[in-house]
């Protein structure tokens, strides 16, 4: 039984082992995943504003950054990080950051209005739309929200949702997902490494436990002969 307990000890310490040498390997790879999106936020040089309180501002006012904060909490539900946001390093560069300054963009595009100019006039839907300059209100509209058949609504997207809206939403949701990714890959690393640990320990005091010294008062399997002879003098006695 001690030589199955050491064996089984040595068994798990060794599969500890493998689990703690995974972890190590996938933590060395997070952290270059991490150093390239740091070299990749470095490079667009993307950057947000605080005022001299380390509050959050855009234009100037905490308004505004409050504006973009809500339709990043409220409407898109995005589970903030406050110790993302760091006055003395305003670089974008953390999850948070990325959906912050997605929510920006995407804040000034849907906010105002454009103006759409009609060389003539156009009938659409019954209604007459007579040549001239309109101001059409963008009233928080995505691309699919405008009717694209309509003679101001159609234009009215187009030059609120430019490719060059389209293509920084993208490229902002790629670092928003990298470094999500980035946490999730960091965390099962940890989690590697501790049931590495665990293992080990696990296998090594199996193993300790295993070639521990018999206790000198073992029952021994057979009984004395000593004994055997003792105990037939006593019923000889017993029968005469």
């Amino acid at each position: 039984m001690r030589k199955r307990l050491s064996i089984l000890g040595i068994v798990l310490a060794v599969v500890g082992l493998g689990f703690l040498a995974g972890g190590g390997y996938a933590y060395l790879k997070i952290q270059d995943g991490y150093d390239s999106l740091q070299a990749f936020s470095e490079a667009q040089n993307v950057t947000l504003s605080y005022n001299e309180d380390g509050q959050l501002i855009d234009r100037g006012t905490t308004e505004g950054a409050e504006a973009i904060m809500t339709l990043l909490v409220d409407d898109w539900q995005y589970p903030v990080v406050d110790g993302d946001f760091d006055p003395s390093d305003p670089l974008v560069n953390t999850g948070t950051e990325y959906m912050y300054q997605m929510a920006t963009i995407v804040h000034h595009t849907t906010s105002g209005t454009v103006e759409v100019t009609l060389d003539e006039a156009v009938e659409y839907e019954g209604e007459v739309f007579e040549a001239g300059t309109y101001d059409v209100e963008l009233d928080g509209r995505y691309w699919t929200e405008f009717d694209r058949m309509s003679p101001l609504d159609g234009p009215a997207r187009e030059m609120a949702w430019t490719g060059t809206v389209h293509g920084l939403v993208g490229e902002l949701g790629v670092g928003t997902v990298t470094h999500s990714t980035l946490q999730m890959g960091l965390g099962l690393s940890v989690l590697l490494a501790g049931l590495g640990l665990t293992f080990m320990l696990i296998g090594g005091g199996l193993a300790w436990a295993a070639r521990a010294k018999k206790d000198e008062a073992t029952v021994p399997d057979t009984v004395p002969q000593e004994l055997v002879d003792e105990h037939e003098r006593t019923e000889a006695v017993t029968a005469g």
